[in-house]
This record gives structure tokens, sequence and C-alpha cells, in this order.
């Protein structure tokens, strides 16, 4: 098939693949004028020749202003441009050649906190909680592939026919997954999940409405008082980003050993081990899985264990750690709401292959979790913490639960933004002496009722 062909680096550089790049890759023209497209691609071909003659003679190691060879290039052609034109031309084509062609403008702008490649031709972006589609576009499927390749080669993946499912992540930590044909039927396909190059902090979430500054403070007083705290929702509910917070008020003092499928956290901390799980190589051998990294961080003396999400077995193995001295540990997982978490986590106990009745494991949430922090992201693309639940124990074989905060809405201001409050349920955790003996700050009132 055409597009399995297109996957190789380009034939007619003699050096090093991953620095050579090939004209093939040229943005695809967004505009109605032909010879714009033909004048960039004209450039764009001579940038590749002289980009790669530059590196084959580069003997000392020094770097190359691919800027200036694209301004060199663009001159040579005689075309009569302003400066605003030149400049916009010369972006793009350094947008292709150094990073990642059409795409590039949209990672640069920070309003936006999702791309979606649906096919070449379609490009969709989340900005302000909306989808809105953009004028943005790719050449044809064989490009997308280019950038799909310079994104997972990057990080010692892989995207071809044998494997045509990725999930990798951008040197900001931005997730990427790609999906590519003969999966993808409409052409290759590209998700990435944008992150802050500012990491957020607590601050920002009250500014944003997420949470209230009492519940901000609990959940502070909650991670420096090591409680286990799971943080559960659907998917682009913000659960990474509240569990990149909360994880800033471990104390530099602990060893924090964290866990993820593609490295995304941003702790501040020192003492930070990070462990990233591994797909198989092309012979179907060398996984690493969530599960083994979580049985070998155990090994690793660590205070506090965080893994980026639980999805099957290695639940297992983080309530036993839970349970077996790593109080504070911090984890996320997809779910409707708290009460839903609960059933979640049975059922990946299960996967782990242990035959364990119902009331045994139920026994191991119990004893394992304090707290789960439910997020979810409303109809008008707001990011809200629904509920902060306490895991209180056992009642026959019903796992009991109470919320301390929850989210009541009050329907719609005139923007279509959803009004609401946070609200305390009046209820005194039963935590609060476990947080309190490790240090944490509690104050009473914070978990007063208002009158109504």
């Amino acid at each position: 098939m055409e597009w399995v062909s297109r996957l190789g680096q380009p034939k007619e550089t003699n050096h090093s693949a991953s620095k050579a790049f090939s004209a093939s890759s040229a943005e695809p023209g967004n505009r109605t004028d032909k010879n714009y497209d033909k004048l960039k691609q004209t450039v764009h071909q001579e940038v590749i020749r002289e980009y790669n003659d530059r590196f084959s003679d580069n003997a000392s190691g020094r770097s190359i202003d691919v800027m200036e060879i694209i301004h060199q290039a663009i001159a040579r052609q005689e075309e009569s441009l302003t400066r605003l034109e030149e400049s916009k031309l010369a972006q793009e084509i350094h947008d292709d050649v150094m990073g990642l062609g059409p795409l590039e403008p949209l990672l640069r702008d920070d309003s936006i906190s999702e791309i979606m490649v649906n096919s070449a031709r379609q490009i969709y972006i989340e900005r302000g909680g909306r989808l809105e589609q953009t004028p943005a576009s790719f050449r044809d499927d064989a490009h997308v592939l280019k950038v799909i390749n310079r994104i997972v080669s990057s990080v010692g993946r892989r995207c071809d026919e044998a494997t045509p499912m990725v999930d990798a992540r951008l040197a900001d930590g931005s997730r990427v997954n790609a999906i590519i044909p003969p999966i993808a039927l409409k052409g290759p396909s590209i998700t990435i999940r944008k992150f802050s190059s500012t990491p957020l902090k607590i601050g920002d979430l009250i500014g944003y409405g997420s949470l209230s500054s009492q519940m901000a403070g609990f959940l502070e007083a909650a991670v420096k008082g090591r409680c286990n705290i799971i943080v559960s929702g659907g998917t682009g509910s913000g659960k990474t980003t509240l569990l990149n917070v909360l994880s800033g008020y471990i104390p530099d003092s602990e060893r924090i050993v964290t866990i993820e499928d593609a490295a995304e956290l941003q702790l501040k901390q020192d003492h930070v081990v990070t462990l990233e799980g591994r797909p198989s190589n092309i012979e179907g051998k060398g996984i690493v899985s969530i599960r083994d990294l979580v049985k070998n961080a155990l090994r690793m003396r660590p205070d506090r264990i965080i893994v980026g999400e639980v999805r099957s077995g290695e639940t297992l193995d983080m309530l036993q750690a839970m349970n077996t001295g790593h109080d504070g540990s911090l984890t996320t997982v997809h779910a409707n709401s708290s009460r839903d978490v609960v059933s979640r986590l049975e059922t990946m106990v299960l996967m782990s292959g242990m035959e364990l009745p119902a009331k045994a494991i139920r026994e191991q949430i119990t004893s394992a979790i304090d707290l789960i922090v439910h997020q979810s992201r409303l109809r008008d693309g707001s990011r809200k913490i629904i509920n902060i639940s306490e895991v209180v124990g056992m009642e026959g074989d019903t796992v009991t639960m109470q919320d301390i905060f929850s989210f009541r809405q009050n329907g719609t201001d005139g923007n279509g933004k959803i009004a609401g409050k946070f609200e305390p349920t009046g209820i005194h955790p039963k935590i609060l002496d476990k947080i309190r003996e490790n240090g944490g700050y509690c104050r009473d009132d914070w978990f007063l009722a208002e009158r109504r």
C-alpha cells in the first residue's frame, strides 16, 4: 500500500536519517494561490538540499541556522515579497522542516488545549472547552504519517502497519495518540492533549472555578497528611492536571516514584524517579507494563508512588502498595462518579488474574483509599471538581462513602455558563486525625455547611 511505502526516511541523503529531512514533507498549501504553493515547494526543496549539504560537511558539530538557509533560498527566487510575506513564508517552511508542519502554529497558541487531526484535510481544536475546525490542513496522508513518525521516533516508539496505534509525548510533555490505516479508515489521525508551558497551580484552578479555596485547603492538607487519593473523571476532565497540582504538595524531603505510560507529570521536587512503560518491539517482545513498574517501584524505597492512571491488573498492586506502608500515594482512574470508582477498581483488580472474592477486593479498597476526588467536564466546557468523597468503611458487603464537598448546579447564567456553588456537606472527615498526626493543617470551619 502506498501509505506504508512512504513511512521510510528519504533516500537522497547518506547521513543520519534522524537529522536529515525529506523534501516531500512540505507543508500543505492552505491558500488558493498556486504560485505561492509552487514558490513554497521550490524553497522547501532548496532548504532540504542546503541543510543536508551543510550537515554532511559539519565536522565541527556547530549548530546550523535553518532560518538563515530559508531566507537565502527565498532571496534566490527573486520574487517580489513584502517583509511580512517573506517572514510568514519562512516560518511556515521552518515549522515543517524543524517541527510538526501545520500543527506548529496550533501548538504555539496557548489558548488551545487540544488538537485533533481527523484526516489530512480536517483539523479540529478545543479552545475554552469548545470544539472548532481550523483552516489548517496537511498536504496528504503521507505528510501526516511523516509528522507521526517524527513524534513517535523521538520517544523510541513506532507506528506502522504492525503497530497502527501508539501513545507518545512531545518534548513539553503534551500527550499524543496516533492511529493509522488500515485501522483508521479516513486516513492517519492524531490527537494531542496540550500541556501548559507553565504548569497550573492551585490558585489557577480556583481562578478558573474548578474548586473553592476551602476544597483546595483540604486537598493540600490531605496530601501533606499522607492520605491515599484517587482522582476520577471522564476523558478530558482534567484528571492529570489535578494530579500534577496535588503532587506539588508532597514535601521535598520525600522520595517520589512516578509511573506512567507516557511521562506527563511535571513534578518540581528534587527527589523524583520517573518511570515510563514500554510497548513491545517489532518481534512482540520487550514490553514493560505499568504493572511491572508498580511491582518494581516497591523495591525502590519510595515514600510516595504516583501512577498516572490505573487501567487493569496494576490496580491490585497499587492497592497493596497503599496498604503496605506507602501512604500518600496518588493515581487517577476513568469513572463516571465517585461511587462508580469502586466498581471500576473491582473490575480492574479481577483483570490481574487473581480470583479474589468481591468482599475481599472491597476490603482492600476500603483499607487502601482515603479520598476520591471526582472531576467532570460540564456541558459549557468548564472543568470542576464535583465531589470530594471519603471512603469510610464497609457495611456488610457494601463500601460506604460520604461526600465532604460537592458542587451544586443552579442552571446557567446569561452567557450560557454553568452556574453553581461549591459547598461543604457539613460532615467532618474521619481522616482528620490521620491528617493532623502527619503534619497536615485543617480548619474546622472548612466543613461547616451554610444555612439556607
